[in-house]
Parts: C-alpha cells; structure tokens; sequence
C-alpha cells in the first residue's frame, strides 16, 4: 500500500468514527448481519435493514455502494446512514466489497455484481420489491453504482466485463453523492494508484470515466454536491451528460455562504443539512416508482 492509502485510511477512521460516535440501531429498524453474498468471507458479507413497522410487508430496495477512495470502508463504516435510509420505508442492502491494493479493478464490480445476484435470489426471503430497485453511492461509490448502472444499459460498456448482471434486473433511480465522473482529466485522487491495474492504468482511467458510458437507457439520477465538496465541479459534467442524453435527472448543490457542507456531508446523520439531503434523495426514488 501507498503512503498516501495508508494515511487515507488513517484519516477516514478517526473523522468517521467521530461522526458516528454514539449512535445506535434505530428501535424502529430490524437488522439482518453479516449475510454471505459471495465466496470471500471476509469481504463478500452484507446487512439488511428494514422497518419493523413494514415486517409483513414487501419494500421498495436501496443498494449502498460506498467510498472511500477504492482503498477504505465497510458495510460498518455506512451502517447508520443506510439505517437512516431504511427509516424512509426502504429495504436497504448495506454491502462491503473488496478493497485496493490487495485487490484493484474491478473487484468492486465483481462484488457488485454478486450483490445484485442475491438480491434477486433473495427478494422473497427479505422482502424486496424487485419492481424498485434503487442504488446509492456517495464519492468513489457514486463513481462506482454509476459505472455499475452503465453496465447495465450499455452493451459496449458491459462486454469490457467477465461477469454477466442477474436477469431481470433494472435499477430504476440512482442517487449520486460527490462523485468524480470524468476519471481521465480528475485523476489526482492519490488512492486511485493502489486501484488501477499497473499494466494498464491509462486504459483503465478511461473505463472509470462515467461522462464517456452513459447512454439514453441510463437510470433516472438524483446528482448531489455540496458548496465546499472538493469533487464540487465533477457533478455538473454528469448533469451535463445525462441531459444531452435525455436521461431525467435532478441535479443539487446544498449549502450556502452561511451553511458550509463538505465532501459526503450527508453521512453524518447527526445533521439537519444531512437529514433534508437524505430525505430528498428518498423522495426522488419515490416519485419513480411504479411507473
């Protein structure tokens, strides 16, 4: 591993367990934990987390792809945001994937991928409306849900790919927080180095780069920032690219000159500013389901 991956990780675990300091499962959610979803077990595990008000009930489903820089987090890093998610009377499958340098691209689409093939297999047992299936990913998890959507709706994208999506599946609205989209020309992300393959990074930049594989069969998106987000001017370019495409999408800035949010703000749930943000983005899958 870098230098720079090391003190990165170093980083993200001192300020995220600051953040969650405190918190607790919700009374008002039921867990499932550490479900196996693939054939690593360390790193191929998930949790569902549901409302118990809806136990007998089928629910719309939200996937978390989460950041960290390919190099960082786990499904216990992201537990109370997609438990905050489930308060919204969603189904939310909270997964860890394999992280850099010990495994690079595209081990988290890999994993990805197998997440979805439990979903579908499992949709009975858990309650999942496979009719709304949703997807969020905040940072290098929006970048990555993103990419994992163009797989989906693009035959050129998705035969770059060994693995092949579970029949049936459509992701019907994604939610995409503080993402890079344009990899090529932003690729000063110092943990991309353990990530990319070292015999072809260049090519393999290109493959990340979001703006290049959308196609009009995207998923509808709700595309969120925040006004002192580091990765602030990559939102616009997918704005950009999905509207040319005539893809609907809803694209957000939050904060202002007396309200300054930063990079993935609405993790920390402790957070009006997050709870308004999380909410949107709930509503946003709400209004799409269905039709």
């Amino acid at each position: 591993m870098s230098l720079n991956s090391f003190i990165f990780r170093k980083m993200c675990t001192k300020s995220d367990t600051a953040r969650d300091s405190g918190l607790t499962t919700p009374p008002e959610i039921q867990r499932f934990d550490n479900i196996s979803y693939g054939s690593d077990p360390k790193w191929n595990i998930l949790d569902v987390y549901r409302p118990k008000a809806a136990a007998a009930s089928k629910l719309p489903v939200i996937v978390s792809f989460h950041g960290g820089g390919w190099v960082y987090g786990d499904k216990e890093v992201y537990q109370f945001y997609c438990m905050e998610l489930a308060r919204h009377g969603f189904a939310v499958v909270n997964y860890t994937y394999r992280l850099a340098p010990k495994y690079r691209y595209p081990a988290p689409f890999e994993d990805t991928n197998d997440v979805f093939c439990w979903l579908m297999d499992n949709a009975e047992k858990y309650g999942f409306d496979t009719e709304n299936i949703f997807a969020v990913g905040d940072s290098a998890g929006a970048t990555g849900i993103a990419l994992y959507a163009c797989i989906l709706t693009s035959a050129d994208y998705a035969a770059k790919f060994s693995f092949t999506p579970p029949a049936g599946l459509e992701i019907k609205g994604l939610a995409l927080n503080c993402g890079i989209y344009d990899t090529e020309h932003f690729c000063t992300v110092k943990t991309l180095r353990d990530y990319l393959p070292k015999h072809s990074a260049a090519e393999v930049l290109s493959d990340l780069t979001v703006i290049k594989h959308v196609t009009k069969d995207f998923p509808p998106s709700y595309i969120m920032t925040a006004n002192c987000d580091d990765l602030r001017s990559e939102s616009p370019l997918l704005k950009k690219a999905l509207d040319e495409k005539g893809v609907h999408c809803v694209y957000k800035e939050y904060g202002n000159e007396s309200c300054k949010l930063y990079h993935v703000f609405h993790c920390n749930i402790k957070t009006a500013e997050a709870a308004q943000a999380n909410k949107n983005e709930c509503d946003f899958f709400r209004g799409l389901m269905n039709k």
